[in-house]
């Protein structure tokens, strides 16, 4: 690991969250188990009058896909590579010949590792401690870079943090070689009442500990000089019909959901998901999709 203090969340912090069950995560995601925020289509476009999860699922991955340059490459490495769905992707649709996934949680390690993904390689590892034999062609990383910074910190000190992640994709990438990124982060409307701020800190401790959500001022500081933003796109209300959808899967298989975990658990992710949907409406978290370029 790096001689720099990791400032990120524990592999224990990330361990609670995903561990929790496969298969109870599998009773309300979409069927390629995408843990983030879908890509809707465009509203009153042919695609929106069929739209549904698995098919913006799909539509997100094109996208950051398509944004990173990755089709037809080498080599990509997935950052965050959760169940494994981009790495699938990636190599079953749009030609990656090796793809490298990196997670912090065993359960979805053995998960995607079960599916014999062609050219797929996981990993349960830090990218901190990832020391690839060759460079890479393109990075993607999905709903991970939440997790680069651990509550309490400093701007200065997230900052720090977030740089030596995009200090590391700069040293494996070739010149011009880009990185694909989609991260919550924090709104712009910082008028919260009492409900709203307990709803956060829920979150926070209970659902996501040890997690900072970034100001997007704050990804973007973090790769300056190292990275051109090439293209960005902010989606709270993609993110906000994405717990909708969600939390309508999870009711409906509520008897199950309580079975393999527990009541409580169920509570909480109802609770969490429900509280997600007004605060992504409300714009106290945003949802951003960022492609940036190595500028040498």
């Amino acid at each position: 690991m790096s001689a720099t203090a990791y400032q990120g969340a524990t592999a224990e912090a990330i361990r609670h969250h995903y561990d929790v069950s496969n298969d109870f995560y599998a009773l309300w995601l979409d069927s390629s188990l995408t843990y983030t925020c879908a890509l809707w289509a465009e509203p009153g476009s042919k695609e929106a009058q069929l739209d549904d999860l698995e098919t913006a699922q799909a539509r997100k991955l094109d996208h950051l896909i398509e944004g990173a340059r990755a089709g037809g490459a080498r080599r990509v490495l997935d950052v965050g590579c959760g169940w494994g769905s981009l790495l699938k992707r990636m190599t079953q649709v749009h030609g990656v010949q090796h793809a490298v996934g990196l997670t912090l949680s065993d359960s979805q390690a053995e998960l995607a590792e079960s599916a014999r993904i062609t050219g797929a390689e996981i990993r349960v590892e830090n990218w901190l401690d990832h020391q690839p034999a060759e460079p890479y062609d393109a990075i993607v990383s999905i709903g991970a870079f939440e997790h680069f910074a651990r509550t309490g910190l400093s701007r200065a000190e997230r900052v720090a943090g977030y740089r030596e992640f995009f200090e590391r994709c700069f040293a494996w990438l070739p010149p011009r070689g880009r990185v694909a990124l989609q991260t919550n982060v924090k709104g712009n409307n910082t008028v919260m009442d009492k409900a709203t701020v307990r709803e956060l800190m829920f979150i926070m401790e209970t659902i996501f500990p040890e997690s900072e959500i970034p100001a997007l001022s704050e990804v973007v500081e973090s790769s300056e000089k190292l990275f051109d933003v090439v293209s960005l796109r902010n989606d709270p209300d993609h993110y906000s019909r994405t717990c909708v959808e969600w939390l309508r899967r999870l009711r409906e298989n509520r008897e199950a959901a309580v079975r393999l975990s527990s009541e409580e658990n169920v509570v909480n992710y109802e609770n969490y998901l429900e509280a997600s949907v007004r605060h992504f409406q409300n714009r106290h978290l945003g949802l951003s999709r960022i492609i940036l370029e190595k500028g040498r």
